[in-house]
């Protein structure tokens, strides 16, 4: 007999978990009983790796680099029989050198950023999105820096384009899926110390995942899109 939706475990489906934000969002998810399907770009051990040998029955790891389709295609088919309450793409990458302007970077490093920040997010929600349950939810991480109303300082511009970029085209994205019941988040997590976000970065993971995975959560059963911080607060656009 199968289980009443109410008592079946909670899922998310979340790309991006190797390391970083990504690897903590799966501990925390894990520690609140969640099952989680963590993805990592290329076979090897990782962090992702530790968490599955430690809790077998709750992690699961696949395989994806969200800058080939085919493989978002891939895991589609192996993900079929799966529904997820949550599908959240943390994957992400800056430029080398986040000190040079839009005009002094190089076309390949322009083309790899906004393919993996802008481009491979979006192929990945539209080649997902129907794993998630109708009153689910969708997130990517975006970041305060997209936000062109709060550019006042400038620097990072490759990174803050890729941002504004997906940040539009996720607002794109709701508008043609205006009669959808789930909710939609861009996720500005703040400045925090990871590999991306450097040793200078005023927050620590540890302070700054347990809430940002609270307000995923909470965002549940509401639909629309919003730009919100890790404490729900709206980020101007």
């Amino acid at each position: 007999m199968t289980e009443p939706l109410d008592k079946q475990p909670r899922t998310i489906l979340l790309i991006g978990a190797s390391r970083g934000l990504g690897h903590a969002m799966a501990v925390e998810f894990t520690k609140k009983g969640w099952h989680v399907v963590g993805t990592v770009r290329e076979d090897g051990r990782t962090e992702l790796n530790e968490l599955a040998y430690a809790h077998p029955d709750q992690v699961t790891i696949e395989c994806l680099d969200i800058t080939e389709p085919d493989q978002i295609a891939a895991l589609r088919d192996r993900l079929s029989d799966s529904v997820f309450d949550i599908l959240f793409v943390n994957a992400g990458t800056a430029n080398h050198d986040q000190a040079e302007t839009i005009a002094e970077t190089s076309t390949d490093e322009f083309v790899r950023v906004m393919v993996t920040n802008a481009l491979g997010v979006m192929r990945t929600v539209e080649g997902l999105q129907d794993l998630v349950r109708p009153a689910g939810l969708i997130g990517v991480m975006s970041s305060g820096q997209g936000s062109i109303a709060g550019n006042e300082k400038g620097g990072h511009e490759v990174y803050r384009g890729s941002k504004a970029a997906l940040n539009q085209y996720m607002r794109s994205y709701a508008a043609r899926h205006v009669g959808d019941e789930r909710a939609l988040v861009l996720m500005a997590p703040g400045w925090v110390r990871t590999e991306l976000g450097g040793p200078e970065a005023r927050f620590s993971i540890e302070e700054t995942i347990p809430e940002l995975v609270d307000t995923l959560v909470k965002q549940q059963g509401t639909r629309g899109l919003r730009f919100i911080d890790r404490h729900g607060k709206s980020i101007p656009w």
